[in-house]
């Protein structure tokens, strides 16, 4: 089982320059062997570049520049051109599935935030002495940066990557350990139902509130935006310290936003996990869910277009968004792994408008956003209890289907 992990590093001014001048040359890695890629494609017959290719060629780029290459770790180097591989890779699959292709693209420094080394050991050494209060990372070219670990670490660490969030910088370790003890049975099986009214509802009746962390933020956000929208558009070494200071300021905030919203989605997933041996939920299709709403085209007025409640399908897109039904989902399932947990999707179509009673479905049956009334029963709950209650049966039917 490969668990992660990620400390805050406390690294002294020395090393954060060094640091940041490792993100600075890894990018220009990156932005190198994309730009070669494309050459390749464009000028010589269509001709494409594989990673072993650009593999190969890193010991002359180091002997060339010793000075920008030849002192960080040969294997983070391996591990950035097998990320722009992957990049690649990605791009043809979507161009072969239909979806919309995304091509690569070059990477500013700003926007390249992470170097990965592939082993421990290998340009780097994750040191965690018992006996030494003080935690260490040794990064070649950077040296033993101290890092605040909060916890310990369980298993044998595998890979190390150092992250930068604005001006923290981050350590993220992938530990291998063997599968813990499951928790305790309590023999309590749950549906649940996702939503923007309520973040979700469970087939017992019981709710959690939906924060919306973003919406709270909107204020001081927009106003941070408008703040940095008065600089003008100019080179990064031409930018004043007041311009920095915006940017840094608008990093700030959307990280505050995004590090709550992480916090919510791990205590309510801990939550579910501590109290039902079995979860099931909707199997959501999110990407298509916050798609932007086509245009109608007038068909009597050529060039115009008819109403097609963009505002409205905007404000509920940003509202998903806010939710993070996405990241509360992957976090529930690495929980439930850990604790021994079953988790199941199921087909979200019709489950808040089938009754749980008499079974009826029809449009009819959910009058309102909130309210449940089976016009064949005349059954009448909670809308989104009612979708919770569904889901659960169809969980539960679907996990006896499942092959021993």
């Amino acid at each position: 089982m490969i668990r992660a992990y990620k400390f805050l590093m406390r690294p002294t001014v020395g090393q954060t320059i060094a640091l940041g001048e490792m993100l600075r040359d890894h990018c220009s890695l990156y932005n190198g062997a994309l730009q070669e890629r494309r050459d390749a494609y464009r000028h010589v017959s269509k001709t494409s570049i594989r990673y072993g290719q650009q593999s190969a060629q890193l010991k002359e780029i180091r002997a060339f520049d010793p000075e920008r290459h030849g002192r960080w770790s040969f294997s983070s180097q391996q591990a950035t051109l097998r990320r722009l591989d992957k990049a690649f890779a990605a791009f043809f699959r979507r161009i072969k599935s239909g979806d919309t292709p995304g091509y690569p693209r070059f990477r500013g420094v700003n926007w390249f935030d992470t170097v990965d080394f592939p082993k421990d050991g290998d340009g780097c050494r994750w040191d965690a002495t018992p006996h030494d209060p003080v935690t260490r990372v040794r990064l070649q070219g950077v040296g033993h940066v101290k890092v605040h670990q909060h916890r310990p670490v369980a298993g044998k660490v595998k890979t190390v990557s150092v992250k930068r969030e604005g001006r923290k910088w981050f350590v993220v370790l992938t530990a291998e350990q063997e599968t813990p003890e499951p928790l305790p049975a309590t023999g309590s099986v749950v549906g649940i139902d996702m939503g923007i009214a309520q973040f979700l509802a469970d087939s017992n009746g019981a709710f959690v509130s939906n924060p919306r962390h973003g919406r709270r933020a909107a204020e001081k956000l927009e106003a941070a935006q408008q703040s940095l929208s008065r600089f003008p558009r100019v080179r990064r070494d031409k930018r004043t310290a007041n311009h920095r200071r915006a940017v840094e300021k608008v990093a700030k905030l959307y990280g505050k936003v995004r590090r709550r919203r992480l916090d919510h989605a791990h205590k309510t997933a801990l939550t579910l996990v501590r109290e039902h041996d079995f979860i099931a939920h909707e199997d959501l299709e999110i990407r298509n869910m916050v798609r932007t709403a086509a245009p109608k085209p007038d068909p009597e007025t050529p060039g115009s277009f008819l109403p097609n409640g963009a505002a409205a399908k905007t404000g509920l897109n940003r509202s998903i968004a806010d939710a993070g039904w996405g990241v509360f989902l992957t976090i529930l399932h690495a929980k439930a792994e850990s604790a021994g947990r079953e988790v199941i999707a199921v087909d979200p179509r019709n489950t808040s408008r089938r009754c749980p009673e008499c079974g009826h479905t029809a449009k009819e049956n959910r009058p309102t956003q909130e309210k449940f009334h089976c016009v064949s029963c005349d059954h009448q709950a909670h809308a989104d209890t009612v979708g919770a209650l569904n889901v659960l049966r169809a969980g539960l039917v679907r996990r006896e289907a499942q092959p021993a």
